[in-house]
């Protein structure tokens, strides 16, 4: 082979190993997983300490806002499953009894703590099916 060869080859290699590490390092340093509370709430020794969005409903009438405070608690719902959640800050108007959540945070053994502005409240469907053959 020539030296010509051989240096393309090296650099190429190099090249690649460091395109390589960056994608590693950007992704680890900023994935979360993607759960619902009752796949978390199997096993939940597992996921104590990692970024997580976690989806559910909020359980009616589990809402509890500390007086003179940002800081509330409530419980959300999937399946069988429930995880308490604390967040302290405002929450987006669509946040009631029963909505749609997607948390932000990191699960402990004291229960889900949501960071700042992590609560994303899903809007409910409007849309209604209609009867076949009609509009």
């Amino acid at each position: 082979m020539s030296k010509k060869t051989i240096r393309v080859g090296i650099s190429a290699a190099v090249i690649a190993g460091c395109l390589g590490l960056l994608m590693y390092q950007t992704v680890s340093e900023s994935a979360q997983y993607y759960k619902m509370v009752d796949e978390v709430m199997v096993t939940p020794d597992q996921w104590y300490g990692k970024p997580l969005n976690l989806h559910g409903f909020v359980v009616d009438e589990s809402i509890e806002r500390r007086r003179d405070s940002l800081d509330i608690r409530f419980n959300i719902r999937n399946g069988a499953h429930v995880v308490r959640a604390t967040y302290t800050g405002t929450v987006p108007d669509t946040f009631k009894d029963g909505s749609e959540v997607v948390l932000t945070g990191r699960l402990t053994p004291a229960g889900f703590e949501v960071e700042p502005g992590g609560i994303m409240a899903k809007c409910p469907s409007k849309y209604e099916p209609g009867q076949p053959g009609t509009r």
